[in-house]
């Protein structure tokens, strides 16, 4: 079983107030996305049933941090 890191929200705000190579993945259904008035600055939409088509829009050389409600 492979396990997934976690990373604190207080943690990921701080790498991103100090300009470190951060994406986040914004993995929300469609549903709760298209109702919601936010969306971190910066994330990139990547559904959680559609990621095999969003594969070339990830970069691979920083930290990506998916997050979902």
């Amino acid at each position: 079983m492979m396990t997934v890191p976690r990373i604190t929200i207080e943690d990921l705000k701080r790498r991103m107030d100090a300009h470190e190579a951060v994406t986040v993945l914004d993995s929300r259904a469609l549903d709760v996305w298209k109702s919601s008035e936010s969306q971190i600055p910066g994330s990139i939409r990547v559904p959680p049933d559609e990621v095999d088509k969003h594969l070339s829009e990830i970069p691979r050389d920083r930290l990506v941090v998916p997050y979902c409600t």
